[in-house]
């Protein structure tokens, strides 16, 4: 059974830096594409980043310059490294996976970062 298990979350003032992990277990396929969402209650989820085993890499918007998303392949691990945070970053980070990064079939159980100014 496919887990995806993410850590790295939490509070940090503005202009700091987090990092985020996620961690897929129960899946071998050798193709992959995993990807960073983000969620604000009432707002519709964010597209944050995503990589595929490619290397081929995707960023939002306001994420480009500030924020690095890496992945081991050996270890079926996502990373996002976020820096220049801003107030505006405050959300609950959710990871997700899938066969390619057009459509995801699992996602984490989501972690919370915070902000402050």
């Amino acid at each position: 059974q496919v887990r995806l298990t993410e850590s790295g979350g939490g509070s940090v003032e503005s202009g700091g830096s987090l990092r985020l992990s996620c961690e897929a277990s129960g899946y071998t396929a050798r193709r992959y594409c995993m990807a960073w969402f983000r969620e604000v209650p009432g707002e519709e989820p964010q597209f944050v980043s995503s990589i595929d085993t490619d290397g081929t890499t995707l960023y939002g918007d306001s994420m480009k310059g500030r924020f690095t998303v890496s992945l081991n392949n050996d270890e079926n691990t996502l990373y996002l490294q976020m820096t220049s945070l801003r107030p505006e970053d405050t959300a609950v980070y959710c990871c997700r996976l899938g066969f390619t990064c057009i459509s995801y079939f699992e996602r984490g159980p989501r972690t919370q970062v915070t902000v402050s100014s």
